[in-house]
């Protein structure tokens, strides 16, 4: 029998600048996706957390068939085990700070 597992993966999203509140938005409404930043010039940074693989791919092309979007690029991907992953986030407390390890823009 498969393990569960939890699939993080981050991608760049790059959009036609002036639709950028549009294709937030878009990509906002879609199951497991988070928008965590954005630049004037169209490039969104966003989180997808999936159950398998497939699901990660599938969520790209649902990205780059949105209007407006030009390319989506995958920079990161980590499997963890689910009941890891559950305990991790079960034990962290929310401080309601985000840090991130880059700085400067997307």
């Amino acid at each position: 029998m498969p393990k569960n597992e939890v699939h993080i993966s981050s991608l760049i999203v790059h959009c036609q600048p002036e639709q950028l509140q549009t294709v937030t938005a878009q990509i906002s409404d879609i199951d497991g996706a988070e928008v965590y930043g954005d630049s004037p010039e169209g490039k969104l940074i966003v989180v997808l957390e999936t159950a398998t693989h497939g699901f990660i791919t599938d969520t790209i092309d649902v990205i780059n068939n949105l209007p407006h979007v030009l390319n989506t690029v995958m920079v990161y991907h980590q499997i963890e085990p689910e009941e890891i992953y559950t305990e991790h986030t079960e034990l962290e407390p929310n401080t309601g700070n985000q840090q991130s390890q880059v700085e400067g823009e997307v």
